[in-house]
């Protein structure tokens, strides 16, 4: 198949900061530099810390733990954990989006503890008030790391998360949204993390699954409610774990659907959680290839879908904690990077081009997509497919000579020659830069690889 790019040429579209993640390694005593080399632009903490947030990160129990007192005294707070936590976090480069909730307990039935709505929403609000002061204005030897995403609660639908009504979380909405903006006006409010839309994508699953369906009325009573009573709405976020990139589509033009026709048409729609894996089968080696080519691949073409055919306009990873079983930019316990990783520092080079180019595919094979600035311009071919493809690759206006890197069954992010006629690998990922600068230092070792019979130097990543 062929691909023709005219690197002069531009869409009119940014690349956007798709490849924001959740969470990090906890680390409170120095920097993690492979969130600066990958580029990461948002870390949304949403289970930070694991169960009940480790009970010291993050969760408004836990950093308020005794609602009874008093919300004004700086003695009622408990930030030290979460300070060390982000004064790494912000000098590794990403900005910080902030839940403000608790984290998800899975093992509710037994015993929920913190998924009850607060007793007093102003009082909650209050709390999430002085919490803004503390990183944003410096308030109890704070900071001012200018945090603008603020989001209120996590998937309220879900008993895991909320034991309230779905009234009950709409007025703690009304309660924390008002009086956040009112506190803050440049800040950025919003929720409600939806667990997502399932059933527009899936209507056969849907009625498998009635819960699935309950989500589109969840959905339209909020708009239909934070209409009315006029209400901040800077975001709203949802969810969606998947198997095909394509699902992300519809699902996708349905949010901005539905907040264009209800008047919030500047709502920024974030979906900030989503990760690859066949969960509907459950298979053995799911946690595995979120690792692996495979994942890496899969990632690479929802990173290109989201771009090229969805409005989304940021997202996020579900999840980068290194002993998350959703975790599938480290492995546990080296914690050493995975090729997955190695598609958010490919997409990230994109990214820094700030400008989409048109791609031509003559048969759509593989997800391509392409970027440019002035100096130099970038390439990303994802081949999630189980099988190789031929491609042929026509491009102009480059401005000097190629630098390429590999992904697939063999290699991690390995040095290639660039070839213009190449048979690329089943579930691989390939990134060409012209005039770019090397990314990152790799322990390497000679290899060969051959594309269509012609022999192109490679390096091997060890891992």
């Amino acid at each position: 198949m062929e691909v023709k790019i005219d690197f002069k040429k531009r869409t009119g579209r940014v690349i956007r900061p798709l490849h924001g993640i959740n969470n990090s390694r906890t680390s409170l005593y120095k920097p993690m530099p492979e969130l600066q080399e990958a580029g990461i632009p948002f870390v949304r903490l949403h289970d930070f810390g694991g169960m009940f947030g480790s009970n010291a990160f993050v969760d408004i129990p836990n950093l308020f733990p005794d609602f009874n007192a008093d919300e004004n005294d700086p003695a009622s707070y408990r930030f030290e954990y979460t300070d060390a936590y982000f004064k790494q976090l912000t000098a590794s480069g990403p900005q910080i989006f902030f839940r403000l909730g608790i984290s998800i307990e899975n093992n509710w039935r037994l015993h929920a503890y913190r998924t009850m709505p607060p007793a007093d929403f102003g009082k909650w609000a209050r709390i999430c008030e002085h919490v803004v002061r503390h990183y944003n204005e410096g308030w109890n030897n704070g900071f001012h790391y200018g945090i603008q995403y603020w989001e209120i609660w996590n998937e309220p639908e879900q008993l895991s998360m909320w034991s309230g009504t779905r009234e009950q979380y709409f007025e703690l909405y009304k309660a924390a949204s008002l009086h956040l903006k009112k506190c803050f006006p440049n800040i950025k409010v919003g929720g409600y993390a939806s667990c997502g839309f399932y059933a527009v994508s899936e209507p056969s699953e849907a009625e498998i699954h009635p819960f699935y369906k309950s989500l589109l009325p969840w959905f339209q009573e909020f708009l239909q409610f934070v209409k009315k009573e006029h209400l901040p709405l800077d975001f709203f976020s949802w969810h969606r774990y998947l198997k095909d990139a394509k699902v992300l589509i519809p699902e996708a033009k349905y949010v901005r659907e539905q907040l264009d026709k209800n008047g919030f048409e500047k709502t920024e729609s974030i979906n900030n959680e989503w990760n690859y894996g066949d969960t509907t089968v459950n298979s053995p080696k799911q946690w595995e290839n979120m690792k692996n080519h495979i994942g890496a691949s899969a990632v690479a073409d929802i990173f290109i879908t989201m771009q090229k055919d969805t409005t989304i306009d940021k997202a996020m990873y579900y999840d980068a904690r290194p002993n998350c079983s959703y975790g599938g930019l480290y492995y546990f316990p080296s914690q050493e990077v995975t090729p997955t990783y190695y598609s958010f520092k490919a997409f990230n080079a994109l990214y820094q081009k700030k400008n989409e180019v048109p791609v031509r595919i003559a048969g759509k094979k593989v997800s391509v997509l392409a970027a440019a600035d002035e100096q130099s311009c970038a390439l990303l071919i994802a081949n999630p497919k189980k099988r190789s493809v031929s491609l042929s690759l026509n491009v102009s206006n480059i401005p000097g000579r190629a630098n390429a890197w590999i992904t697939d069954a063999d290699r991690t992010f390995a040095k290639v020659r660039f070839c213009r006629e190449m048979e690329l690998p089943p579930q691989s990922v390939l990134l060409v830069e012209w005039n770019g600068a090397e990314m990152g230092r790799t322990r390497v070792s000679a290899a060969q690889i051959a594309f269509n019979g012609i022999s192109c130097d490679t390096q091997r990543k060890s891992k």
